[in-house]
């Protein structure tokens, strides 16, 4: 087990790393782009050149990119175009606010999801199990922009029980939080309901359930003691790998309701072509992509037997 886990933080870096130099690549590989988006289109080919020379980036690009590493090891991404602040003063605040949306939201989704999906499962064909696909079917089909209207249409306009935006702009306030979070259960909740259900229904065939059912254990006891947690082992998978959606999958929800978060964040800085603060924000969402990946195959492990000593 140990040395699983050397090895998925090994192939963590492995990773972090090509997809560095890809970035780097991408972005940084020819100065003249890098001084253009800078320091503006309309500015000379002099001060191009001097903008170069006292910037570095006339040197080798195997020396720029080791120092460009080095500096994103140490927390220096240098200083964001659009706010003329350094990237890490606006980065880690924003995702600070998507790591507060996307956890309650994961508070959610994850017992109603898991509680919907072990009632359909373990009633197979039964109405409770097709009401429960079916609206699994419908809420998952719909995108966040389709419901984020519609939510907001219903919740602010005709009711006007919420806030219509969630900018937090006079301090914290959990009704704002209402709406975007709804959202997202409302998108994702259907589908981790649908595979947890799915693997109920796989796990209720097994042979040693049915061996537990004919020697006469209940089938509470039967359900909660033998089926459950192997059941759990998907939708355990399933939700662990949507940290990562959660993280940078939110930005039409936060563009939406001016939440200012992660998302919104990357959206800005593409918009507005603000090279170091797009490096430091791919950088951090593959970060957390990677993680979360090794973090739900180390975790599928400790939930499987089979793999456990592996």
């Amino acid at each position: 087990m140990v040395l699983a886990v050397l090895k998925r933080l090994g192939l963590l870096a492995a990773t972090m790393l090509v997809v560095s130099l890809v970035v780097f690549l991408l972005l940084e590989a020819t100065p003249s782009s890098v001084a253009i988006k800078v320091i503006g289109p309309y500015t000379t080919a002099e001060q191009q050149q001097l903008w170069l020379e006292q910037n570095g980036y006339l040197r080798p690009v195997g020396e720029r990119y080791v120092e460009w590493l080095g500096r994103f090891l140490t927390g220096d991404f240098g200083e964001s175009i659009r706010f003329k602040a350094p990237v890490a003063e606006v980065l880690w605040p924003r995702l600070w606010n998507t790591a507060i949306l996307g956890l309650t939201a994961l508070a959610v989704i994850a017992p109603c999801s898991i509680l919907l999906g072990v009632i359909a499962g373990i009633r197979e064909g039964s109405p409770a199990d097709r009401s429960i696909s079916v609206a699994s079917i419908v809420t998952t089909s719909l995108p966040e922009f389709a419901s984020a209207v519609f939510l907001a249409g219903v919740f602010v306009f005709w009711l006007a029980w919420l806030p219509g935006t969630s900018s937090m702009a006079e301090g914290w306030d959990w009704r704002q939080l209402v709406l975007p979070v709804a959202v997202l259960v409302l998108y994702d909740l259907g589908y981790v309901a649908r595979m947890t259900r799915a693997s109920m229904v796989e796990v209720m065939a097994t042979a040693y359930v049915r061996t537990a059912v004919l020697k006469g254990l209940s089938r509470a006891r039967v359900i909660t003691h033998h089926a459950l947690r192997n059941a759990l082992i998907t939708p355990f998978t399933v939700l662990t790998l949507h940290i990562n959606w959660l993280l940078s999958g939110v930005i039409v929800v936060e563009a939406f309701f001016a939440y200012k978060g992660f998302g919104a964040l990357l959206l800005e800085a593409s918009l507005n072509q603000d090279i170091y603060l797009i490096e430091a924000c791919t950088m951090v969402a593959v970060l957390v992509a990677v993680a979360t990946q090794a973090l739900a195959d180390i975790g599928y492990r400790l939930l499987n037997p089979r793999l456990r000593g592996t």
